[in-house]
């Protein structure tokens, strides 16, 4: 029974986007214009991406790294405001979710083994942001980055300058909380020692390039996937079963949802009305519902305003618990070692991310 319930919670927005793909299946059946709801760039794409990064994790790549340079400051204001910094520039390159999983049990070494277990809350709350906020500014940073890049075809160039100011924003807020939260003490890290292969680290590091060219166009995505899953299945097969499929289940699910909600003209009519008052309102609030990813993949259907709805799914991730898998991921890290202080947390989250949304949304609209 407790292995069911886990199993639930584990993989409750696959399970929801099933169902909810099955229900719209009943209303339309599969026929031929099912295969055109599906973006299989995008699933090749991310595919590769966490499969490489699965791979360099399990060669404690990102660790050795983040380790090292945290432990160059010496201090713990600066430790904290270092793993935030790297959480938040890792998920440009290895996506949100994949950042908090390297760098969370980082961060928690490092309170741990110094003794500043109290601010555990604050500092995994604001990995957590900078996780969430740090993929906007790439299209493989965060999910539905990769999906919406792809979905309408956007220059690399106008992607990144639309996610410019937000981005910039993100970073001076999350850099201020450190700065004012966190006090300035002394610590000593104690060493860890991972085994290191130096040579499959580049030949991960040439798998990784390759990915990235794909998301960019610059060499087609089924060549890349079949090297990468080729590669990998050779040297590191642990990492092909670490790879998120429950994520890319849940992309196939919602494919299947929007796609033949899409087809429904009283659906499609009230949808293309509301975003047609706000994009990047309606995306925010329907994030705080059903999270980020869906989000972005149900609203593509119904607008062309694909700015607006970049923007709102990606500051969306801010908010609620479930506006983000990633943020699912962290609470379900601090609970881990915190039993009894979920609602402590669960306060200290919504202080801090309602407070960031909102000034998000507002520099957006005003400026």
């Amino acid at each position: 029974m407790n292995k069911t319930v886990q199993f639930i919670k584990t993989n409750a927005v696959a399970l929801i986007a099933f169902t909810v793909a099955l229900i719209t299946a009943f209303i339309i059946p599969p026929d031929r214009e099912w295969l055109g709801y599906f973006d299989f760039k995008t699933l090749s794409c991310l595919f590769s991406v966490l499969a490489v990064v699965c791979a360099l994790k399990n060669i404690h790549f990102f660790a050795i790294l983040a380790e090292n340079t945290v432990r160059i400051t010496g201090n713990l204001k600066t430790a904290v405001l270092t793993l935030c910094l790297i959480t938040l520039f890792g998920s440009m390159l290895i996506a949100n979710d994949m950042a908090l999983l390297t760098f969370l049990p980082l961060g928690y070494f490092v309170l741990e083994s110094t003794g500043q277990q109290r601010f555990m809350a604050h500092v995994f709350i604001l990995q957590n942001i900078a996780a969430n906020l740090g993929g906007m500014l790439t299209p493989f940073g965060n999910p539905q980055n990769l999906y919406l890049y792809t979905r309408f075809s956007i220059p690399t160039g106008e992607f990144m300058g639309v996610m410019l100011r937000p981005f910039i924003i993100s970073i001076v807020m999350i850099v201020a909380c450190c700065l004012i939260i966190i006090p300035s003490r002394s610590l000593t890290i104690t060493s860890r020692h991972h085994k290191f292969n130096p040579h499959r680290a580049a030949l991960l590091g040439i798998l990784f390039f390759l990915a990235v060219f794909s998301v960019f166009r610059l060499i087609h995505w089924g060549i890349v996937t079949v090297i990468v899953a080729v590669s990998i299945f050779i040297i590191d097969r642990k990492a092909l079963r670490e790879v998120d499929w429950g994520l890319l289940f849940t992309f196939v699910c919602f494919f299947i949802f929007s796609g033949n909600l899409a087809r429904l003209d009283a659906v499609r009519g009230f949808f293309e009305a509301i975003l047609d008052r706000s994009t990047l309102l309606v995306s925010v609030l329907s994030c705080q519902l059903i999270s980020n990813v869906p989000s972005a993949i149900l609203l593509s259907g119904f607008t062309e305003n694909w700015q607006e709805l970049l923007i709102g799914v990606n500051v969306g991730g801010l908010g609620t618990l479930i506006s983000s898998l990633a943020s699912l991921i962290t609470f379900r890290e601090y609970t881990s070692h915190n039993k009894g202080k979920s609602l402590y947390y669960l306060g200290l989250f919504s202080l801090y991310n309602f407070s960031m949304l909102l000034i998000l949304v507002l520099f957006e609209i005003f400026l």
